[in-house]
């Protein structure tokens, strides 16, 4: 098995191409420029003392070093003996809420701190499963895609909060558009997206999203954060209730009958935040119920890695370089 480790290093080769073409100009250039001095077989004569062969062989030894540098950082690696874990699970893409709605207390500590509190305790159920994250509020991003390092994703999910997307809102249909972009297209089954929110904004594109989903193997299990009665909103920057424009403070209500409509719609269940232990219990019977898929964990398998010798082929490059000159022998 054969990888690079920092593949976005490797956009860097498209400088190469760049290089080539600006080198080609100035070649260009240096012919216009012979022409322009005067007599040609007089500048000729002039400058037989240079080879354009020479020149283009530095040009083509820099570049290739360039690129030794490069694939250097990028780090060409080859998989070595080592542990690799196979698993039975299925992909499990969490769709958190993060709008500042999220901050009421009618659920204790808040609806944000007992949703983290309620992941957390779910991916410890599911360590068997690979977990990906997206938060969302005005709009949504992938925060991790699918892994089986579960330990990195609750270092993600407990940094999650309003400020981790600026914009506000509860646009659940993109939300489940980019938790279905994280799955593997070729599977029609194995997915499941847990969505955790207070659904207060009416998104009417979420229905239709999650029948596409559902159409396309997802199932959705809806988790509802709050009370149908409500709450204040406080604000994170006073502590204080935040308040509309005519000064009337803003209460946030649970919006189950949404939540219900999109988890049925996606052959899925639909849990209100109440008791965390009996909601993880559930959800994770539901995924038990599911279809399994192989799943190989890579986390313990070893590398050795080639960078090294890159390295040793750019330096030898670039210091041979120096040595060739542009002159020829007399």
């Amino acid at each position: 098995m054969v990888r690079f480790e920092h593949t976005e290093y490797l956009l860097l080769l498209l400088l190469i191409p760049l290089f080539v073409l600006l080198f080609r100009r100035v070649l260009h250039w240096k012919k216009n420029t012979v022409k322009k001095i005067g007599d040609e077989v007089l500048v000729k004569q002039l400058i037989r003392g240079f080879s354009p062969r020479k020149y283009t062989l530095r040009f083509v030894i820099v570049l290739l070093s360039l690129s030794c540098l490069i694939i250097a950082a990028a780090n060409l690696q080859s998989a070595a003996r080592g542990d690799r874990i196979i698993r039975q699970g299925t992909d499990v893409m969490i769709a958190l809420d993060v709008s500042r709605s999220m901050l009421a207390t009618d659920s204790k500590p808040s609806r944000i701190e007992r949703s983290k509190q309620f992941i957390i305790r779910l991916m410890n159920k599911l360590e068997n499963n690979r977990i990906g994250l997206v938060l969302f509020a005005g709009r949504a991003y992938m925060q991790m895609p699918l892994t089986s390092d579960h330990t990195a994703a609750g270092m993600y999910v407990s940094n999650a909060g309003p400020d981790a997307v600026p914009a506000q809102g509860t646009v659940i249909a993109d939300a489940l558009k980019v938790c279905n972009s994280g799955f593997e297209a070729r599977d029609k089954k194995y997915k499941t997206v847990v969505l955790i929110t207070d659904g207060e904004d009416h998104d009417e594109q979420a229905l239709k999203t999650a029948k596409e989903l559902a159409e396309n193997g997802v199932v959705i299990h809806a988790i509802g954060v709050g009370s149908v009665q409500g709450a204040p909103v406080l604000s994170p920057v006073t502590g204080e209730n935040m308040r509309d424009l005519h000064g009337n403070v803003i209460v946030s209500r649970l919006n189950e009958q949404e939540l219900t409509g999109i988890a049925r719609a996606a052959n899925g269940i639909y849990q209100p935040l109440n008791d965390v232990e009996g909601v993880v219990s559930n959800i994770t019977a539901a995924l038990a119920g599911m279809d399994q898929k192989t799943i190989q964990d890579n986390r313990l398998l070893r590398y050795r890695s080639f960078f090294q010798w890159f390295l040793v082929l750019a330096f030898a490059g670039l210091a041979g370089e120096l040595f060739i000159s542009e002159k020829t022998k007399s």
